[in-house]
């Protein structure tokens, strides 16, 4: 009887903390494959799952390019107006420095001096970022790799011009937008926006892709101090999701969804 209801117990926890590992990033520039760490960084990746399932990065921005450094996202959507409206996030996920931010790495963003303090942004690691980002703030906690072709589109991306639309969006990468639109005051539309229509699990199964070998993180006590600024979650709430709040991001995603497939 107790193996039965051990069995029973361990399946439940099994369904509830179901490990998706490869995950689809799908953007107006081209689809980009993720295999996601959910062995090795749990936590992080339940978290990045419980926005992807609630629909929080549907419509979603990239709001952030730092050429041979990161492109970074997750926070902020587009609903036709400008600021970026700020996406509602939940608990700060518990920090998880297990492996190194090498290029094609997906990893969290967090606020200053806070290593728990990771919600929704995310950043892919253009170059190999180890020095800079693997001690700094307790480590950045890289929860996947880009995979396949993925990393061509990123590349596509990060050779965008930049823009400054104020606040988090002050390196904001812009398609067919030029310099004479920005100087003469013309507010860039959906069509100029890196859009993310949605986050999609593609393979749920508990391992894939075996061959990936990601490198540890080797620094994480060596934190000199003397690195440049990082990926910042910046104005991101902290304190738990409110249920209203998930409901009507799933909502949202459903409306958003029907509308692409107009």
């Amino acid at each position: 009887m107790k193996k039965i209801i051990f069995a029973f117990i361990s399946a439940s926890l099994a369904s509830f903390h179901a490990s998706a590992t490869v995950v689809e990033i799908r953007t107006n520039m081209g689809s980009i494959s993720v295999n996601l760490f959910d062995q090795d960084t749990p936590e992080t990746v339940e978290n990045f799952l419980e926005y992807v399932n609630s629909g929080g990065y549907a419509n979603n921005v990239v709001h952030r390019l730092e050429p041979g450094f990161v492109v970074q996202a997750g926070g902020f959507t587009y609903n036709n107006e400008l600021p970026l409206d700020t996406i509602a996030t939940g608990t700060p996920v518990t920090n998880e420095p297990e492996f190194s931010n090498v290029r094609g790495t997906i990893a969290m963003a967090k606020q200053a001096e806070n290593p728990d303090s990771a919600t929704s942004q995310w950043f892919i690691n253009l170059g190999d970022n180890s020095q800079n980002l693997d001690a700094q703030n307790g480590g950045f906690t890289v929860f996947g790799q880009v995979i396949g072709e993925g990393m061509s589109i990123i590349d596509e991306i990060s050779e965008l011009p930049r823009f400054n639309l104020g606040g988090a969006a002050n390196s904001i990468p812009l398609i067919d937008f030029s310099a004479d639109d920005a100087k003469n005051g013309k507010e860039p539309t959906e069509e100029n926006f890196v859009l993310i229509t949605d986050i999609v699990v593609t393979d749920s199964a508990t391992v894939t892709n075996p061959d990936l070998n990601p490198t540890p993180n080797t620094q994480i006590n060596n934190d000199d101090g003397d690195t440049p600024a990082p990926p910042s979650s910046g104005g991101s709430s902290g304190g738990s999701m409110n249920p209203l709040a998930l409901i009507f991001m799933a909502v949202s995603a459903v409306v958003f969804r029907r509308k692409l497939n107009r």
